[in-house]
């Protein structure tokens, strides 16, 4: 599971941006092709969306042990706003589907708006996966915290030569 969670979760952030903006091009121009599109597109966002969640839920618990303890709390938020965006999602993608196949536009309104708010989590829940993984080295091997190198300069003026 550890190593599903980076290509899942670029999918995750990627397609809910589409499903977005492919509902705004719907909200210009009504046609039911646009209406089933759209909504296909966040099935398959919201689904990706509860397999990031998953997967970063198994990565995170290997990870969360070897993180400081700033990193620890960054991974807790990181995961309670995971939940929150998964279920965000499921709701709005019910609500797309049944003004898809309802026909009812309220609906399919109601949902993309969700859409636009739950895509600014989106983005914000991709930067704090960076943060952990680029500043905290979150299950990255052989992560340096640029702490080894203050033991002994002269290991780095031997190297050059």
């Amino acid at each position: 599971m550890l190593h599903l969670h980076p290509p899942i979760v670029h999918f995750a952030i990627v397609l809910p941006i589409i499903a977005l903006i492919l509902g705004i091009a719907y909200l210009i121009k009504p046609s039911e092709l646009m209406s089933k599109i759209s909504t296909r597109f966040m099935f398959f966002a919201t689904l990706f969306i509860v397999a990031a969640f998953f997967t970063g839920k198994a990565a995170g618990a290997e990870a969360f042990i070897l993180l400081p303890t700033e990193g620890q709390e960054l991974l807790k938020s990181h995961k309670n706003l995971g939940l929150y965006l998964m279920v965000g999602m499921a709701v709005a993608t019910i609500f797309k589907f049944v003004g898809c196949f309802k026909r009812l536009m309220k609906s399919e309104v109601l949902a993309i708006l969700i859409l636009a708010i739950l895509s600014v989590g989106i983005l914000y829940q991709g930067k704090t996966g960076g943060e952990l993984t680029f500043t905290y080295g979150a299950n990255v091997a052989n992560h340096s915290d640029g702490m080894d190198c203050l033991a002994d300069p002269n290991d780095f003026i031997d190297e050059e030569k």
